[in-house]
């Protein structure tokens, strides 16, 4: 008797087949508010699945689009969401006793999660524009694992520890701990949230951390001065990179590769770097360049090996750590990036910081 071989499952992947909605897929994308939405009956609205190749399969993003006036159905599930607003305005309901909803404002560039296994509806507030957000999820990862979408989207549990129905929840309030991470349930707008130098990363950056709603994953924002690039670096898979303002390129390779990626960006452009590959952001235009990681980790409930937090992001990889110094790139990325200052009529400003620059120091 010869034994069949066995199937093999991916929950996931049949889960993404019965939402019958687009799914986009690739290396990153140009402009998350222009991904090509369609009717998502689960959420009562259009919507669309991204799934770019340095997810390596842990976390995901949906695309939401609520029409003008318009609500999507509530849910709860029992997996992890951090939304970013990317255009509109209008207001959200969150409740684990439908007694004790809370109700709170929103807008483009506000950045909030919902409470693991909470209910959720959102709400557009212009009956003349559409809203649209993004959520990144660790839905793949849970649902790989349980493989029951019952499990998922009609479980009891109240983890009561993340959320009970609090009034001040999405107040904005939170608790600034060290190293410049700000534990909170609500940001109002990333383009304006207050940052806080972090010099280890290079080129006179300014960063935050976002511990939000008890998650295990978690989030930063980021920001660099004009003509100039932060210090390459790599980590695992996962975070999901939004420009929020500015516009530049990024690199990204293997360190077995001399072949580099490049990426060009502007607000609402969508990077997710892949798992160990080095990246390197670079700002040759006229404002400062800021964007929003939400990431597959956090930095409070540590998760193991490669999915780990940031501890090394800011060391060199000479001693242990994920980053490469200035002084040990190729000089050929430092050209390159000259050259593109140079057709717009503009100079580096890390002199002092690269051997080879040829343009003025920061403050010059």
């Amino acid at each position: 008797m010869t034994a069949p071989f066995m199937d093999y499952v991916v929950a996931y992947d049949d889960w993404i087949v019965k939402q019958d909605v687009p799914v986009v897929r690739g290396f990153y994308i140009e402009d998350m508010k222009e991904v090509e939405v369609g009717p998502w009956a689960r959420r009562g609205c259009n919507g669309a699945i991204v799934i770019l190749e340095g997810t390596g399969g842990v976390n995901d993003t949906h695309v939401l689009e609520i029409p003008p006036g318009g609500s999507i159905n509530p849910e709860k599930h029992m997996y992890e969401e951090m939304i970013y607003v990317l255009s509109g305005r209008g207001a959200a309901s969150i409740w684990v006793d439908e007694k004790k909803k809370q109700t709170f404002e929103w807008g483009t560039g506000a950045v909030f999660s919902v409470p693991l296994n909470a209910w959720s509806e959102f709400h557009n507030g212009s009956g003349t524009e559409p809203a649209r957000f993004m959520s990144v999820t660790n839905l793949p990862t849970v649902i790989n694992m349980f493989h029951n979408e019952d499990f998922i989207y009609d479980n009891p549990f109240n983890f009561k520890d993340r959320f009970s129905g609090e009034d001040d929840f999405f107040s904005g309030g939170g608790k600034m701990w060290k190293n410049r991470i700000w534990q909170t349930n609500f940001v109002a707008d990333a383009a304006t949230t207050k940052l806080y130098s972090w010099k280890e990363r290079g080129a006179g950056g300014s960063n935050i951390f976002f511990e939000l709603a008890q998650n295990s994953m978690g989030a930063h924002i980021s920001q660099f001065p004009v003509s100039t690039y932060k210090k390459a670096h790599h980590h695992g898979p996962g975070a999901h990179v939004i420009l929020v303002d500015g516009e530049g390129y990024s690199l990204l390779w293997r360190e077995e590769d001399e072949e580099r990626i490049r990426c060009n960006w502007k607000p609402g452009s969508l990077l997710v770097p892949p798992e160990h590959w080095f990246h390197e952001h670079f700002n040759p235009g006229n404002r400062p360049a800021r964007y929003l990681a939400l990431r597959f980790t956090g930095r409070r409930f540590i998760q193991p090996g490669a999915y780990s937090g940031a501890e090394g992001a800011d060391v060199s990889v000479k001693k242990g750590g994920w980053q490469i110094e200035y002084e040990d790139e190729d000089e050929s990325i430092h050209r390159e990036f000259e050259a593109e200052l140079a057709k717009n009529g503009e100079v580096c400003r890390m002199k002092g910081m690269i051997p080879s620059c040829t343009g003025t120091t920061l403050d010059g």
